[in-house]
């Protein structure tokens, strides 16, 4: 299959300005002077088809939604880069990067604060138009509409304001203004998580039919298992940064082959006893981003650790069946027994 999206080696740092005296340390009895960097993306690579949904995964700050803030050039990336429909967009100038941007649009977490709350829906819809189109001022509107009733809402709905909408609706509104460039590849970042769970399940049959109608690719960042179990032909699982698994979500929910992963999995409820893991509880703290520790990660969490978890950091590497894993178990699988 021909890939929409191609992000290889990306990386997305912070550096932070503090006080002089928090970046004063004492080392072999001189002061020294450290630059605080928080290292939110670390050498991240994957790919999505046209078509595809590839769902992001893991704890709360573990980098994924800044994952797809570089990917949508809200950030440049520190590093890596950015392959959108065959072409590097990493590093280009805002000026440069405006005619890609129709190819990829975004769906934001938040339905209310991602709208303008001083324009009515028709203008909320129409201002990517009005920008990526050349469309005539009557076309626009004819499209808003097309648009509206595509996502489940009318002609009516178009001289309101965000605020006389409920959350779902709004959602809906994003989604109609995510679509109106036609764009091959939509991130949507936790797009459903501040919604109620009928209207979830609303939000994400909406967004499947609509792959199937225009084609569309996703990224979608979500850390919600049952919702990835619904829409995702693929999940990539992040912890510090890092991409730790990715699979296929039939191969990753049957059998998870990093620890994280099926840390993550046991902690998800279900309402099928024959389904439920036993649970894993992870002892520890997660690191800090500021200062990744060497080796894995999430060695000081892992019941799996040992000693050459601590010098040698571990690269994804296929495991078969179209799943890779970051872990040294896969190389010595007869210490897999906690």
């Amino acid at each position: 299959m021909t890939a929409m999206l191609e992000v290889e080696g990306l990386r997305q740092e912070f550096r932070l300005n503090p006080g002089l005296l928090e970046r004063i340390s004492l080392k072999g009895g001189r002061l020294h002077l450290n630059e605080l960097v928080v290292r939110a993306v670390n050498g991240v690579s994957f790919s999505i088809a046209k078509g595809e949904v590839l769902a992001m995964v893991g704890e709360s700050g573990c980098g994924k939604s800044t994952l797809a803030k570089a990917v949508a050039r809200i950030y440049r990336p520190t590093g890596g880069a950015i392959r959108l429909d065959g072409e590097n967009i990493a590093d280009l100038s805002p000026s440069a990067l405006l005619p890609h941007r129709s190819k990829m649009q975004m769906i934001f977490q938040d339905p209310y604060a991602s709208l303008n709350p001083r324009q009515k829906v028709r203008d909320i819809v129409a201002e990517p138009l009005r920008a990526q189109s050349g469309l005539s001022p009557r076309d626009i509107q004819e499209r808003v509409s097309v648009l509206l009733a595509k996502v489940g809402l009318n002609g009516e709905h178009g001289g309101r304001y965000p605020h006389q909408f409920s959350g779902g609706q709004r959602q809906r509104i994003g989604i109609a203004r995510a679509l109106s460039v036609h764009p091959g590849l939509i991130i949507a970042d936790e797009p459903v998580s501040a919604l109620d769970v009928s209207v979830q399940a609303q939000i994400l049959n909406l967004m499947m039919d609509l792959r199937d109608e225009f084609g569309l690719a996703y990224l979608f960042i979500s850390h919600d298992l049952s919702v990835v179990h619904h829409i995702a032909d693929r999940i990539g699982v992040m912890y510090l940064g890092f991409l730790v698994e990715i699979a296929p979500r039939d191969g990753l929910f049957a059998r998870p082959r990093h620890p994280y992963t099926r840390a993550l999995l046991s902690a998800a409820p279900s309402i099928h006893p024959a389904r439920s893991r036993p649970e894993i509880v992870l002892k520890g703290e997660v690191p800090s981003a500021l200062s990744l520790p060497s080796g894995c990660c999430f060695r000081n969490r892992c019941p799996y650790a040992w000693e050459r978890c601590a010098v040698e950091r571990p690269v994804l590497r296929d495991v078969g069946g179209d799943q890779s894993v970051a872990c040294h178990l896969t190389d010595e699988p007869e210490r897999d027994t906690p």
